[in-house]
């Protein structure tokens, strides 16, 4: 079986368990970014792409990491978050499959690692655009020093070169750091606005925010063997994400981008 075989296999499983969780605890969760793009044009995983991206409004985000970790207390699985591993840097959550390890490409750090799902937090913003890049600017400033006290290093950012020498964040702790950031994300939830947005986006602002129908208005469709909730307005989702995204990219685009080492169950899959 061939790594990225392998990989889908896995994260398949993981998928599944995850979907399992939430549809007995009636938790609403959907796939985003390439995930849900690989279930419409492909009813699966982009052939090529070696994660999978869950997006889940914050209060259900956070009701899924409060029982998951007693759930998966007897299983090969481990719930990932800036709180259960000190060394993680990063705003959201990876439900991990502990059965297995994996070296990412050009990423090198410290934190647990293994085969993954990705689930985003998607939080209340408000329409005004200059504040959004207020907000989003500040949520940058914390993520950024987060990523580079705990040696993600690798990451393109602006203050790569800046040894934070006169900077008094650079001598607060990490968590004080998490801390910050997690209020910035958290700031709006309770005000009675219409948009989300995943902060964690790898993507342009707002290219992941969503307003309250395509964030509420869920769909059930096929993802390789199981049944997975989607939003409903996916084709507005993808075509702001992707603009014409039935459309293959180029054979020079079609690889995987994470994964350089595998190992499962003790043997290196390549």
């Amino acid at each position: 079986m061939s790594q990225i075989s392998e990989l889908h296999r896995i994260e398949l499983n993981t998928l599944k368990k995850f979907v399992n969780i939430c549809e007995k605890h009636h938790i609403k969760y959907f796939l985003i970014g390439g995930s849900l793009l690989g279930a419409i044009r492909h009813n699966g995983f982009i052939p090529w792409d070696d994660d999978v991206d869950i997006g889940m409004r914050r209060d259900e985000y956070d009701r899924f990491s409060s029982i998951a970790p007693a759930l998966l207390q007897n299983e090969h699985y481990f719930i990932q978050t800036a709180d259960t591993d000190p060394n993680f840097a990063f705003s959201y959550m990876k439900m991990i499959d502990t059965d297995t390890y994996i070296e990412e490409r050009n990423n090198v750090n410290d934190a647990r690692k293994g085969v993954f799902v990705d689930i985003f937090p998607f939080d209340k913003v408000p329409r005004q655009p200059e504040i959004r890049r207020a907000v989003y600017s500040r949520f940058r400033y914390f993520d950024t020093r987060i990523l580079l006290r705990l040696g993600y290093n690798i990451i393109e950012t602006p203050f790569r070169k800046d040894p934070e020498t006169n900077d008094l964040n650079h001598y607060m702790s990490v968590a004080k750091l998490k801390e910050k950031r997690e209020n910035i994300m958290r700031l709006y939830n309770k005000e009675p606005f219409h948009h989300y947005k995943n902060y964690a986006s790898q993507y342009a602002y707002d290219k992941e925010v969503l307003n309250q129908a395509e964030i509420s208005e869920l769909i059930t469709h096929p993802f390789e063997d199981i049944q997975v909730k989607i939003p409903e307005a996916y084709d507005r989702i993808l075509t702001r994400m992707y603009d014409d995204y039935m459309t293959l990219p180029p054979e020079r685009d079609q690889k995987e981008k994470h994964v350089d080492v595998l190992i499962v169950n003790g043997k290196q899959i390549d």
